[in-house]
């Protein structure tokens, strides 16, 4: 089966990157061999959808033997493309935007930011990181030029919209939106939105706003 395979569900190909996460760990504690359980136990899912993850993309381990650490890490990391160098193209150099230009981690994991876009006059000519800020409007003519096709977008809620359509018809397959929005993209882009507010806000739901029902709950019975 292809790892493009359109019968792979997304929530998989979601999971993947937290195997390779998890078992770099394992690596650098020198374990060599982990099981589906133990495996299943670190990223919090059961040792039957590991197994039926994996199952997706060929056959990794043995019955009763485990999987070896390094090997599925290599494979895990094929499957994901992660031994390529992946170009960045960055929508909005606010705070934000600042914030993940600075960011070193994402060189580190094979993502480098080559071209920097905001459509904020006072930012148009400057520098970040060595890189001059271009107005959006030049994402058409930038991006292709340099060929990348991942992006990130950091730009408010009501300019999300256009800046996607912008990037998809410059080629880009592959955007990471931070605007609190979400945006259309066609069946052949992915996309991955991240919204901090809305994650706090899934888990107030769980959340007694009462501090005195708080404090109740949080003494101990004699």
């Amino acid at each position: 089966m292809s790892i493009n395979d359109p019968e792979i569900p997304d929530i998989v190909i979601r999971r993947l990157p937290i195997y390779a996460q998890t078992l770099t760990y394992l690596t650098g504690e020198g374990v060599t061999t982990v099981s589906s359980s133990e495996l299943g136990a670190r990223i919090g899912v059961t040792a039957a959808q590991i197994r039926r993850d994996l199952s997706y993309f060929g056959e990794f381990g043995k019955q009763g033997k485990g999987y070896n650490v390094q090997f599925l890490l290599n494979q895990v990391r094929d499957i994901l493309h992660l031994g390529h160098s992946w170009g960045v193209a960055l929508v909005g150099v606010g705070l934000l935007g600042k914030a993940i230009v600075h960011y070193t981690g994402f060189k580190d994991k094979g993502f480098e930011i080559k071209a920097l876009f905001d459509s904020d006059t006072r930012k148009l000519g400057g520098e970040e990181m060595g890189m001059t800020v271009n107005h959006f409007s030049k994402i058409p003519e930038i991006i292709p030029e340099l060929g990348l096709n991942v992006a990130i977008v950091a730009v408010p809620a009501h300019s999300a919209q256009e800046v996607v359509d912008l990037l998809i018809k410059a080629g880009v397959k592959a955007i990471l939106n931070y605007a609190p929005i979400t945006v259309q993209v066609p069946a052949d882009v992915r996309i991955r939105s991240l919204d901090p507010v809305a994650a706090l806000q899934s888990m107030t739901y769980y959340l007694n706003p009462d501090p005195k029902a708080r404090s109740r709950n949080g003494k101990h019975s004699k």
